[in-house]
C-alpha cells in the first residue's frame, strides 16, 4: 500500500467547508469523486487544514493510500476532472508513516480588508468602508502573540482536546488595495482567525480599547469576542512541513 500528498488549492465560495459532510458538497467530496472517476475505485482522503464554507486555499493538502498503480498522467486528468474552482498542483509520494495533518508544524492564514469599492474583490475580500485606527490594531495584532489559550476565539460545539494554539506571527500589513492580517501558529481552531480579525476590528473601531481587548482573550469564553466578518475574505495561504520533508 502506498501513501501519496496531494497539494491543492480552491476557491470556496460554492463549498460547505474543505472536509466531508452528509447531503453537502465539499471539497474532500469533490476530489474524492474524481480520484474515483480516473482510477475506477474509490479512495478515502484525510486533510491537512479544515476550512469553512466559502473559505479559500492556495495551499492545502490531502492524503490516501492506494494499493495499485495511479495514472501515469494524473495530475493533467485530475484536473480535467475536477471543477474550474479546485486546482491540483502537486502529487507527492510519500512513506507509509507520513500524515499530512500531524506532521505539519504550522499553518499561515491571510484575511482581506478593503475600503474602496471595487467590484473585483467582492468574493475574495471583505468590504469594510469605516475609518480604522490602524496602529491600534496592530498593537492588538502584538498582543495575540503574548497568549496560547485561545478559547474566546473558537467557534462552540467544536470537539478539539486543547484550546492552545502558538502564534509566531501576527500583524497587519498593506497589500495592494487590500488590508491584510496575517497570522502564522502552529495549529487554529474553528473560526479562529475571523474571531480574531473581527474583535480588532472592533480595536480599530475604537468599540474597544486594549485593556479591553486583553480582557476578552483572558475571558476564555466565546462570547466575548466578535465572529462579524464574513468567510470569504479569508485564505489559507500554507501549510509548512518540516523542512526538507518532500525531498524524503
Amino acid at each position: 500500500m502506498s501513501r501519496y500528498f496531494l497539494e491543492i488549492a480552491y476557491k470556496g465560495t460554492d463549498y460547505s467547508g474543505f472536509q466531508s459532510q452528509e447531503n453537502a458538497v465539499t471539497i474532500q467530496s469533490e476530489v474524492e469523486k474524481a480520484i474515483a472517476v480516473l482510477q475506477r475505485e474509490p479512495v478515502s482522503l484525510t486533510g491537512s487544514s479544515r476550512t469553512d464554507a466559502g473559505v479559500h486555499a492556495l495551499q492545502n493538502y490531502f492524503h490516501f493510500d492506494f494499493d495499485g498503480t495511479l495514472h501515469p498522467q494524473f495530475v493533467y486528468k485530475l484536473n480535467a476532472i475536477l471543477p474550474r474552482d479546485i486546482v491540483l498542483h502537486k502529487l507527492i509520494a510519500k512513506g507509509a508513516e507520513a500524515h499530512c495533518r500531524f506532521d505539519a508544524v504550522s499553518r499561515e492564514y491571510k484575511y482581506f480588508i478593503y475600503r474602496s469599492k471595487d467590484p473585483f474583490l467582492q468574493d475574495r475580500a471583505y468590504y469594510f468602508p469605516y475609518h480604522i485606527d490602524l496602529e491600534r490594531m496592530q498593537a492588538a495584532a502584538c498582543i495575540l502573540k503574548e497568549y496560547e489559550d485561545f478559547t474566546s476565539f473558537s467557534k462552540r460545539n467544536t470537539q478539539v482536546k486543547t484550546f492552545k494554539c502558538r502564534l509566531e506571527l501576527s500583524e497587519w500589513v498593506e497589500e495592494g488595495p487590500c488590508l491584510v492580517y496575517r497570522v502564522k501558529g502552529n495549529r487554529f481552531l474553528r473560526g479562529m482567525v475571523r474571531a480574531l480579525t473581527a474583535t480588532m476590528l472592533k480595536v480599530g473601531r475604537g468599540k474597544i480599547n486594549l485593556d479591553e481587548f486583553r480582557s476578552i482573550i483572558e475571558a476564555r469564553d466565546c462570547t466575548k469576542a466578535s465572529f462579524a466578518v464574513p468567510p470569504h475574505g479569508l485564505f489559507l495561504i500554507r501549510v509548512n512541513y518540516p523542512v526538507g520533508y518532500f525531498d524524503q
